[in-house]
């Protein structure tokens, strides 16, 4: 007679999955609702942490006023959420397709519904914000849209959750910085705030789905997939900042992309909220001791 018995890993990812599900019922917002966009912006208000500006600390960021300074970083804060935009857009796609090549009545498939569910939810909420500081995009770069359209092809579905483990660490440390700092814009902090919240559940989604992805690749696969991620997480920390940051300053950009590059600050900004998704990947083996020095020239890695 067939065992039809579940596989053990098919019972935990239900049951990881069912604890999702009941957080994301106890735990979930509309940011349409539940943050006052109407509230005026203090133009003397930081977006982000001072020294997580990318020129905090240059003879640029001398030359400009305080005002100036604050309107950089907020500036900086909408070209990483309009970043944030096109990889959940990335991620929602390669959720759909994992849950079309899966079972509906599982609870891990319905999980994957809610989470896209929450990143619409999060997408939206970004274009407002956007809209409410008054950058002029949402849209990503050239270089971002066309690595996302390959993706699209390609429905790699580990690079999808390695890639949302990295980007999703990555801004939580970002913005738990911002939720603690009560001098920042209140708009911002309301952004941060929801996100945090119902990112985690999204991180505890995808790390045991790498895991159980991870442990059944062949070295050579592994190769090609260590070498996929590091260029994802290379991309996606570069669209953080589009060169629209500075000339929306007043700054000549060549010479600011200059200073940024150079200056210590931005390095240590990047390597602090790179640190839990690079702690976890090289846990499971995906960074190892071929591979670290890569991540240290990506400046992500100390």
């Amino acid at each position: 007679m067939r065992d039809t018995a579940p596989a053990p890993h098919a019972d935990h990812r239900e049951q990881n999955a069912a604890r999702l599900l009941r957080a994301s019922a106890r735990h979930s917002f509309d940011p349409l609702t539940e943050i006052d966009w109407d509230a005026p912006i203090d133009p003397d208000h930081f977006a982000l942490p001072q020294h997580r500006v990318t020129l905090y600390g240059t003879p640029l960021w001398e030359t400009l006023t305080p005002r100036q300074q604050a309107r950089l970083s907020v500036h900086q804060l909408a070209s990483a959420t309009a970043a944030g935009i096109w990889f959940e857009l990335v991620l929602m796609e390669g959720l759909i397709r994992h849950v079309y090549e899966g079972d509906l009545t599982t609870r891990h498939a319905q999980y994957a519904l809610t989470e896209v569910a929450d990143e619409c939810r999060h997408s939206t909420m970004f274009a407002r914000y956007i809209a409410a500081t008054g950058y002029p995009s949402a849209r990503p770069s050239a270089k971002a849209h066309r690595r996302g359209k390959l993706h699209f092809l390609l429905n790699d579905t580990a690079i999808t959750f390695a890639g949302a483990i990295f980007v999703e660490e990555f801004t939580d440390a970002m913005q738990r910085e911002m939720v603690r700092d009560e001098s920042l814009q209140p708009l911002a902090r309301a952004v941060a705030r929801i996100h945090v919240v119902e990112e985690a559940r999204h991180i505890g989604y995808a790390k045991p789905e790498l895991e159980r992805i991870w442990a059944r690749m062949g070295p050579a696969r592994r190769a090609v997939f260590r070498r996929g991620l590091l260029v994802l997480a290379r991309l996606a920390v570069a669209e953080l900042v589009h060169p629209r940051v500075y000339a929306l300053s007043g700054l000549d950009v060549r010479a600011a992309e200059r200073a940024a590059a150079a200056n210590e600050h931005w390095r240590l900004a990047r390597v602090d909220w790179a640190r839990k998704a690079l702690a976890f990947f090289t846990d499971l083996g995906v960074v190892d001791h071929r591979t670290a020095p890569h991540w240290r020239r990506a400046g992500l890695l100390d």
